[in-house]
């Protein structure tokens, strides 16, 4: 669990510089997905140290996913909301209301109770077909950031934001079905190109997302997308379980964590807003 936090802190700051960095270039194409955009992006120093967070929180992320059910990785990883909502008020004097203080106190309640709860990961190792559908969940995200781009703002900030929330669910749930890092039994299993793929087409469609549109809707995407989907996985198909007689608790406490940062989603439009500032 000091891995998931640990790694919510990366990916919460990074998020902070990656917005400012992303809203700083030039918009290029009208496309919801445009690959030229991250080549942009990367020339700002903001966006390179972004990523070297998101590098650091992804290490922390694969040690966590090794050791924790998914479930409580994904409300961790909610978690990451909170933290940008602290960093922004800190580096753009972005002030935090009593009700968006009271979000950041919900998020440290919710991961203490699902903390409590969690019981140990599952052991299953999921039947084939999920590590070849997780290839084709990948192609999924990467139409729908496709057809992004003929939406209005608003659908299509909420289109690219679940489509990223997926590729980076998907990188989740690969972590889980890669039992073996041996030579050539590694490079036969689907759910490795899916890691790759996803963290790809997670990252392409988030950058659009805080170019283009309201990042507040595109972050609440993202964050249902990530934290729902590889939850449902890891129950159903993986064994994740909480203790026995703490269900309750954990339901309350993944509510709860995702809630919480949902009600703190405008702060990616601050760390927008900081980029245009002097």
């Amino acid at each position: 669990m000091v891995c998931a936090l640990a790694s919510a802190c990366c990916f919460g700051t990074a998020s902070v510089l990656q917005a400012i960095a992303a809203r700083a270039v030039d918009t290029g194409s009208g496309s919801g997905v445009d690959p030229v955009l991250l080549l942009r992006a990367l020339r700002q120093w903001r966006y390179g140290a972004g990523l070297a967070l998101d590098g650091l929180g992804f290490l922390l992320q694969i040690a966590a996913l090794r050791s924790i059910p998914l479930y409580a990785v994904g409300a961790s990883l909610a978690a990451s909301l909170a933290v940008t909502a602290v960093v922004a008020a800190w580096l753009l004097d972005a002030r935090l209301t009593a009700a968006e203080w009271a979000a950041v106190a919900t998020v440290c309640a919710g991961l203490a109770m699902i903390a409590l709860a969690s019981g140990a990961q599952g052991q299953r190792a999921g039947p084939a077909a999920l590590h070849w559908s997780l290839l084709g969940a990948v192609l999924v995200v990467l139409l729908a950031g496709a057809l992004a781009g003929r939406l209005a703002d608003r659908p299509r900030a909420l289109l690219l934001g679940l489509g990223a929330g997926a590729g980076f669910g998907v990188v989740e749930v690969a972590v889980r079905l890669i039992d073996s890092l041996a030579v050539p039994r590694v490079f036969g299993n689907p759910a490795l190109y899916a890691l790759a793929l996803g963290g790809a087409a997670g990252f392409l469609l988030l950058t659009s997302a805080l170019q283009r549109g309201s990042v507040t809707v595109a972050t609440a995407g993202m964050v249902l997308a990530e934290t729902a989907g590889p939850a449902v996985v890891g129950i159903v198909w993986l064994g994740d379980r909480p203790r026995d007689g703490l269900q309750w608790l954990a339901v309350a406490g993944f509510v709860a964590a995702v809630a919480g940062a949902l009600a703190l989603t405008r702060f990616g439009d601050a760390a927008a807003e900081g980029s245009r500032q002097p």
